[in-house]
């Protein structure tokens, strides 16, 4: 059996800290690069963001909505460059937001974790509102071959509010979630769980209900950078889920261009092991 998507994400966190970096090609930013806004564009840009960060990150995060947009095309990119990064060594997390029941949903998975589409990925992201007990059985499988998922328990865009604020029994429907998730991840070993939360770094984590104890859940935590979340107030926001976080940057770091790329990366590694110890 392989180990276990939490047992590899400790690995990297161990070796090369708990730094994300976004593959978001965007438009302006293949512009801003001097490259086509095209397949050729988004080859280029994405293979520089991968060499970029090998070696001084944990793991990269395409988001896959920038790939489909070229179509097959694009697909063919998003395979070449989530092989490449794994080649490197760095843990590949898909932003692709999947989310289905049953047979539905274990075709999304076999897309990412199986051997038939080229693409690859350690773990996906999904939405977990049509069920996630439903989700987490069709994902079972996938899970002895070392295989992750991080579910969008609380995001940083206000339109979610109105459906992770609501009540369930008494409590918010995105703390509800995040408390189904750490019984997923129940371990009497104390290891990391393979079924994360996507829990934004702009929010109010306790409005949510989301309690930020030391839990065995692994989270992604976006919004730093242009959305406003500073890595320097990493431990402050996650507090004792701090050791267990993912912090994904994206277009503070992309904006540096593909030249001062590396040094980017440095320097917010530099501000989130301030933002940790601190």
């Amino acid at each position: 059996m392989a180990n276990s998507f939490g047992e590899k994400l400790s690995a990297a966190f161990e070796a090369k800290g708990q730094l994300c970096v976004g593959i978001d090609p965007h438009s302006h930013l293949l512009t801003s690069w001097d490259l086509d806004d095209s397949p050729k564009g988004l080859r280029e840009f994405s293979l520089r963001v991968v060499e970029a960060a090998s070696g001084l990150v944990s793991a990269v995060k395409p988001q896959v909505s920038f790939f489909e947009r070229f179509g097959a095309t694009g697909y063919e990119v998003l395979s070449e460059a989530t092989q490449f990064a794994h080649s490197e060594g760095l843990i590949v997390i898909a932003d692709a937001k999947r989310g289905d029941i049953g047979s539905t949903m274990d075709a999304y998975l076999e897309a990412w974790f199986g051997d038939l589409s080229g693409l690859y990925a350690d773990a996906v992201t999904t939405s977990p509102y049509l069920g996630l007990a439903e989700t987490s059985e069709v994902f079972g499988k996938w899970q002895a071959f070392g295989k992750g998922f991080y579910s969008l328990v609380a995001t940083s865009n206000q339109q979610g509010e109105s459906v992770q604020l609501a009540q369930v029994n008494g409590r918010t429907l995105a703390s509800d979630q995040f408390a189904q998730l750490s019984g997923l991840n129940a371990n009497p070993a104390g290891m990391l769980g393979s079924r994360g939360a996507v829990l934004g770094a702009t929010l109010d984590l306790e409005r949510y209900g989301i309690k930020t104890e030391a839990d065995l859940i692994p989270i992604l935590a976006p919004g730093f950078g242009a959305q406003g979340a500073k890595l320097s107030d990493a431990r402050a926001i996650y507090k004792g889920l701090s050791s267990q976080v993912s912090f994904s940057v994206s277009r503070s770091i992309l904006d540096a261009g593909a030249r001062d790329l590396s040094s980017a990366i440095v320097n917010a590694n530099s501000e989130l092991v301030q933002g940790l110890t601190k």
